[in-house]
């Protein structure tokens, strides 16, 4: 793509020069060299006619003109990405039935664009979309009940199932805006709020437990929520604190107002999303689908998220 001397690969390079400010970490992600990189900016400052970011300081920084051409540069990418995402599942024409199971993370976004655009490619395709729990989904799919679902990994391995990656999520914080947060100190229990735990029959609550137990942390068992959104109206009121996942965070938009994030002691603390098919799909729609998913979790959750919150950079992204 070229418009008055501006290439795709020049904006990606600057996206991730702006991510990470150095031209190592970009040359990384972008899979370019180093020296590639450097001229890919240059070509890019040349075409704008204005000088994008700061050369003489490590890591490197956004000028004023920088950081308002990257705000119209990530959202003309991320259309692009979710135009491919769209494009790649073009070829489902040929299919006669399609069964889809997705748990309730995406339903205020994600899963009615999902849906919105496998229904435009299936044609004359019977298709079923439900949502339900990552475990029924995978019960699911392995009793052949369902050909495909999109949930949390269970980290379990799966004879008759193919499992494609899609996100890492990882383990947060959250808290009321005006609580005082000191993580260490919530976790031994000795913070002025309880701990509110998700319903034990969840497979994020087991998930977190075992987070609690690598970190030696024992709280009180004193509330168990089984409902999201009821959890996160809970720390905006200030009754407690809890530990949810990026996803869940910005599922709760309705309380962004009165609730913050943080990050958790220790590292690696995550949970994996995955797309899970049959054994017996041997082409290429998983895969498309999967393609799909990333797209729009890429445009409607990641980059939101870690434009919201800095820290999850790194931590937060697609698979």
């Amino acid at each position: 793509m070229q418009i008055k001397g501006i290439s795709l690969r020049g904006l990606e390079v600057f996206e991730a020069l702006a991510r990470n400010g150095s031209v190592a970490q970009a040359a990384q992600d972008t899979g370019l060299s180093q020296p590639a990189v450097s001229q890919q900016m240059r070509n890019l400052e040349n075409a704008l006619g204005n000088t994008l970011v700061d050369h003489s300081r490590r890591p490197m920084r956004l000028t004023p003109a920088g950081k308002s051409f990257l705000r119209r540069a990530t959202a003309a990418l991320s259309e692009l990405r979710l135009a491919t995402a769209e494009v790649s599942v073009m070829d489902l024409a040929h299919l006669k039935d399609l069964s889809l199971g997705i748990i309730d993370d995406f339903d205020d976004d994600i899963t009615p664009r999902l849906a919105l655009i496998l229904a435009e490619n299936l044609q004359g395709c019977r298709f079923k979309m439900i949502t339900a729990s990552s475990h029924d989904l995978i019960q699911s799919v392995h009793d052949d009940a369902l050909h495909m679902a999109i949930s949390a990994s269970n980290g379990e391995r799966h004879d008759k199932i193919k499992e494609h990656k899609l996100a890492r999520d990882p383990f947060i914080l959250v808290a009321s805006s005006d609580a005082p947060v000191t993580p260490d100190a919530m976790l031994r229990g000795t913070g002025a709020l309880p701990f509110l735990r998700y319903s034990q029959d969840q497979l994020i609550a087991r998930q977190i437990e075992s987070y609690l137990k690598l970190e030696g942390a024992t709280l009180p068992a004193r509330f168990e929520i089984g409902s999201h959104l009821a959890l996160m109206a809970m720390v905006a009121q200030g009754i407690g604190w809890t530990i949810t996942t990026p996803l869940g965070f910005m599922r709760a938009a309705r309380f962004h107002d009165r609730i913050a994030a943080h990050p958790l002691p220790g590292a690696g603390a995550a949970r994996q999303i995955s797309l899970y098919a049959g054994a017996d799909w041997s082409d290429e729609v998983p895969s498309d689908i999967a393609q799909a998913m990333r797209g729009l979790m890429e445009r409607r959750i990641v980059a939101p998220a870690v434009d919201k919150m800095p820290w999850l950079d790194g931590e937060f992204h697609l698979l």
